[in-house]
């Protein structure tokens, strides 16, 4: 792979350790996919952010990186992580304080506090602008819906690009390498969020890697579209899809799959683990929920209480909570909590006794089984409300 002289510099170790390190990560892993150069990008997106997640090795590279002159080049920002106030006092002092000394360490690189699965609601990324994000589901996101370019990250290699402000040139940053493999098309008519859901989850399980163009989603709101990518991207290794709700046109590809109603309804009753009885919490916010979500969570509750014995939970980012101050005040006077800045797939739910999750996210329902140690039940955002308030 060509390096400039600069990047050679840094290479070789005249700027530090630290540089040093980031650059052999972004250069190993361009020579295994026979990139041929480095590329400037606009922003860089961490994950393994959660301790729950993460555990204790890396937090000493954390350290090592951090206390070497590890400075991000470009705006950065981290997934979400295992607690925030609500869920702090319920934790051991033990997982706090591990969490809290990973933020540290993020923090000391110039990482923005910001932590979130919907980066792109904090600063939405330029059409055709180079990326390093390592969440999945806003991975496929910024390809699809948003036209912005970058490839599925590992936590390491997107933490080295906001390090050096640059990744290797391979994969989806290519051209060629983001036209559509398959064609599919809708054989029903999607109306609920859950079904957007259990598209993804199905066509990442068909798919696996193959970029597809999806006929039948024009009429698709961006908050379903955000299930879709979230869902697909925990099955298989879809990095991207083609639909006409962006560009307007469909590209014929010579293979073509249909997905039934049949598909997806039983898609729905494969992600559902969980009897049909009262569940110990409900849930609403994977990916994290957006301004328009929050607002119709707040309309849905309309001054109703919830249970007793239930948690309700809405998860967002911390700047969408603080934009939508009055409908959190609103959702939280009725008893449920917003929780910013976490996610319930990797906070620590078991040791809170909750055994039983229901949510409209088919990516939650997808990975609680095994992550929360949680059966699960997947309803509509509507179906969620009801269960959780009182009548």
């Amino acid at each position: 792979m060509h390096l400039t002289r600069e990047e050679e510099r840094v290479y070789d170790g005249e700027r530090g350790w630290a540089n040093e390190k980031c650059m052999k990560i972004l250069v190993r892993l361009g020579e295994l996919f026979d990139a041929k150069r480095l590329i400037p990008i606009e922003s860089a997106h961490v994950s393994g952010v959660s301790y729950k997640t993460l555990g204790d090795a890396p937090i000493e590279y954390l350290k090592a990186l951090a206390s070497n002159g590890a400075e991000t080049r470009v705006r950065a920002t981290l997934n979400p992580n295992s607690f925030d106030e609500y869920l702090q006092s319920e934790l051991e002092p033990s997982l706090q304080n591990k969490q809290l000394e990973i933020l540290e360490q993020f923090e000391r690189m110039g990482f923005t506090k910001s932590s979130t699965c919907t980066p792109y609601y904090l600063e939405k990324p330029r059409i055709d602008s180079h990326l390093a994000w390592a969440e999945s589901s806003a991975v496929v996101y910024v390809n699809s819906v948003l036209g912005a370019w970058t490839n599925r990250e590992g936590g390491p290699s997107a933490l080295a690009a906001a390090i050096i402000g640059k990744t290797p040139e391979y994969g989806i940053h290519v051209p060629e390498n983001r036209e559509p493999q398959v064609h599919v098309k809708l054989g029903t008519r999607l109306r609920k969020d859950i079904e957007f859901g259990a598209l993804g989850i199905h066509l990442g399980r068909i798919l696996k890697d193959q970029i597809p163009t999806v006929e039948g989603l024009s009429g698709a709101q961006y908050d379903d579209l955000k299930q879709l990518c979230a869902a697909a991207a925990s099955t298989g290794m879809v990095n991207m899809f083609h639909c006409e709700k962006r560009r307007g046109t469909i590209t014929n590809t010579s293979h073509s799959v249909t997905v039934s109603s049949e598909d997806i309804a039983g898609t729905i009753k494969s992600l559902n683990t969980g009897a049909e009885s009262k569940p110990d919490l409900v849930f609403i916010g994977c990916p994290h929920c957006s301004l328009n979500e929050i607002k119709q969570v707040a309309h849905l509750m309309d001054g109703r209480r919830v249970k007793p014995r239930t948690e309700f939970w809405v998860c967002t980012s911390s700047h969408v909570k603080e934009t939508a101050k009055n409908c959190v005040q609103r959702i939280e006077r009725s008893g449920g909590h917003v929780l910013a800045g976490v996610c319930t797939v990797v906070s620590w739910t078991e040791t809170l006794g909750i055994e039983k999750i229901m949510t409209n996210s088919a990516k939650t329902a997808y990975y609680a089984p095994t992550l929360n140690k949680a059966t699960t039940i997947l309803a509509t955002k509507e179906d969620c409300l009801k269960a959780a308030l009182q009548r």
